[in-house]
Formats: C-alpha cells, sequence, structure tokens
C-alpha cells in the first residue's frame, strides 16, 4: 500500500473555520481511489467533519467516521487489503486486461475475503421468498468485516458525522441514514452497499433496503440540502465518469453504459447549485426593488421561500479516469495490483488538485459558490473554476 505523507500546509483561517465534507459516490473495486484521496486530503490539508457515501463510498465514510483520526488511514488500508486479491504479478501490455479479466471471473466463482461468498446452493434452489433466493451472494463477511474494523459507537457519538443512502425495495424511495438524526450500525452501511440481484436487501426496522447507486450512485444533492450556516468545503469523489468516447465493440457498449448509468451526472447537480445561487440572489435584488406594499404579498413569500440560496461552499469535484486495459469489470475486479494502482491514483489526482493555483489562492473567494475541477493531466477537459459570488 502506498505511504507517501506529503509536508501537511497550514490550513488558512478560511478552510479552518469552513465545515470540511467528503462525498463518496460508488464504484465497487474502484473504492480503492477514494483512499488515496483521503490520504492526501488529511495529510495535507484536514481531516472531514462530515463523511457521505453511497455503495462502496458508504463502506469507505464509515472506516473514516467510525474510526479516531490516528487510525483511520490504517483501518482503510487494512480492508483494502483484506478484499484485494493477491495474486500472481500481472502481465502488461496487451495482455493486462486478460489478467483483469481473469481476476474479475476469480471473485465472481469464489467471492471476495471478508466481503460476500457464492451462495451454495445457488438462488434458483433456495427457498422462495428468502435471502438466498433473491441474491447469489451472501454478505454476511462484510457485517463482520464492518463490525471488527468500524466503532458504531463513536459515530453515533456524534464526533465525525455520516450520511449512507439506500432505496427501499417497497416503495422504491431514496432514504438516507444520518448519524445525526438516529443511531447506525453495519445494517445501515451495508443496505446503502446491496446492489441486487448480486447482494440480498437488507431489512432495517421492518423495511428491505437495496443500494443507493439504484436512485443516485453520489450523496451530493442530499449533503447540498441539507440547512447550515457555516461554509462548506466539499470534496466529491467519483469512480465513473459521466463523459468518454464512442463505444467501439460491444464490451466497450457495456462499459460506456456503466459509466454513464453510475455517474450519477454529477457535473449537472455542481452546474445546478451554481444556477440556484444565482437565481437566489436574482430573486433578493428583485425583492428590494418592490413596493413596500407588495414585499408581503404571498406569492412574493413563496418566490423568495423556493429561490433560497444554498449558502456559501466549494465543490472540488474529482473523477476516477480508467485505464486503457479496464473493462466493464473494473467495479468487481478485487486483484492487489488493480487495488494499489486505483489507491495511488487518488493520491496523485487529490496532490495535483490541493496543489492548483486555483484551489491555493481560493482564499479570497468568501462569497457564493465555487466549483473546483482539476482533470487528469490526459484528460481532453480544460480545468475549470465555475463559481457564483
Amino acid at each position: 500500500m502506498p505511504t507517501e505523507k506529503p509536508g501537511r500546509r497550514p490550513v488558512d483561517a478560511r478552510c479552518a473555520q469552513a465545515q470540511c465534507i467528503l462525498v463518496l459516490q460508488g464504484g465497487g473495486a474502484l473504492g480503492a481511489y477514494q483512499g488515496g484521496v483521503y490520504q492526501v486530503l488529511t495529510s495535507i490539508h484536514r481531516e472531514p467533519d462530515w463523511v457521505a457515501g453511497v455503495s462502496i463510498g458508504a463502506i469507505n465514510a464509515a472506516l473514516i467516521a467510525g474510526n479516531p483520526p490516528q487510525r483511520r488511514l490504517a483501518r482503510l488500508r487494512e480492508f483494502w487489503d483484506q478484499v484485494s486479491s493477491p495474486m500472481p504479478p500481472a502481465l502488461d501490455g496487451v495482455l493486462r486486461s486478460s489478467f483483469n479479466e481473469a481476476s474479475a471471473l476469480r471473485g465472481v466463482l469464489f467471492g471476495v475475503p471478508g466481503f460476500f461468498v457464492p451462495r451454495v446452493p445457488p438462488a434458483t434452489w433456495q427457498p422462495r421468498g428468502t435471502a438466498g433466493a433473491i441474491s447469489h451472494y451472501d454478505t454476511s463477511p462484510l457485517a463482520r468485516t464492518l463490525d471488527r474494523l468500524v466503532d458504531f459507537d463513536r459515530i453515533n457519538d456524534g464526533a465525525t458525522r455520516l450520511s449512507v443512502g439506500a432505496v427501499n425495495v417497497r416503495t422504491g424511495n431514496f432514504e438516507y441514514f444520518d448519524s445525526t438524526s438516529r443511531r447506525l450500525d453495519a445494517r445501515h452501511v451495508m443496505a446503502s452497499g446491496a446492489l441486487p440481484p448480486g447482494f440480498p436487501p437488507v431489512e432495517i426496522d421492518g423495511e428491505h433496503y437495496w443500494d443507493g447507486g439504484l436512485v443516485s450512485n453520489t450523496p451530493l444533492q442530499y449533503v447540498i440540502d441539507q440547512p447550515g450556516e457555516q461554509h462548506r468545503m466539499i470534496f466529491q469523489v467519483d469512480l465513473f465518469p459521466a463523459v468518454g468516447q464512442l463505444p467501439q465493440t460491444l464490451a466497450d457498449v457495456v462499459a460506456r453504459e456503466k459509466d454513464i448509468r453510475f455517474s450519477s451526472r454529477t457535473r449537472l447537480n455542481t452546474s445546478q447549485v451554481v444556477q440556484r445561487q444565482r437565481v437566489a440572489q436574482a430573486t433578493a435584488r428583485l425583492l428590494t426593488k418592490l413596493p413596500p406594499a407588495l414585499r408581503n404579498d404571498p406569492d412574493v413569500r413563496e418566490l423568495a421561500r423556493l429561490h433560497h440560496s444554498p449558502g456559501n461552499m466549494d465543490i472540488v469535484h474529482l473523477i476516477y479516469r480508467s485505464k486503457a486495459y479496464e473493462s466493464h469489470s473494473k467495479d468487481y475486479e478485487f486483484s492487489r495490483r488493480s487495488m494499489l494502482e486505483h489507491w495511488q491514483a487518488g493520491v496523485a489526482d487529490m496532490t495535483r488538485t490541493l496543489n492548483d493555483p486555483r484551489w491555493q489562492n481560493h482564499g479570497a473567494e468568501t462569497q457564493g459558490v465555487h466549483v473546483f475541477d482539476v482533470p487528469a493531466d490526459d484528460s481532453r477537459q480544460p480545468a475549470t473554476n465555475r463559481s457564483e459570488p
């Protein structure tokens, strides 16, 4: 596991006073990327006050919130070392894709240590209506892993806020389990990652829940919509890119479809929050221009209520960029080599982002919504700093 620890820079006064929020998208085996991002965030910047996640992002979030700061990185490493397979060294070049496919097939056939195991007998032979009949894998190993690596009492004591998203199987509604409003345990984290038909739904208080990625693979909108007056610094870490190339083969089609489905339109969400800020400010200016007799008109009050400002925030967007040899199996390919590569990619991307001049000089931008998007070196997209003061 990478052990580089860049020297910590002094945190400016505004950063120290802001609420630091880490938002983690779902993406299975790609989640090691988020471990690398967290390593740099805490090494050269600061610890998060709030961690929100969906699916594998919920697991990483629980590992962070459920441990004291000095143990968080070690717990993340322990989890990813456990679930990654110590297979023989991968071949490079054109044979790397074959190695990855073999690794993914190994997980499909035999499961992932500390995460899930195949059902024996298989689902088609299980009694109708049981968990075994509606899922291919048993996730009880994950329950034991979470109970061992995560201190849920610490989470429920409120030191670091934790929010994880899941979908109610019966109603189809998205629901967030938030440590500020209820006591959380391993079930809530597992519910967020219970992707069907691989994993069974998780029962909580008489309701059953599936992976939150079925509705939205990122909790960004939930975080933005939560009330609060404090300036927010949101680090949004995505594992699937929305932008990609036109597929050339059927395998490319499957991979591209998965990227689009699970990217959850994060860029659209960040653009919308900038637009909301613009509309809210225009509404506020308009209300000051109205004659006093109209300011208490019910329609005016409703307009002011609907177009409230999302507040002052910085949104830093990081996205894992797939390698040329990775296919549609990249999110369930748990080889040790791929895990280390994903982790190191997170280290590199977060280091580049926090060293970017737009981020280092952001202290003067104290009002409004500011979006920092520093793409990978090989991306064709220009770096952006979209803002609405």
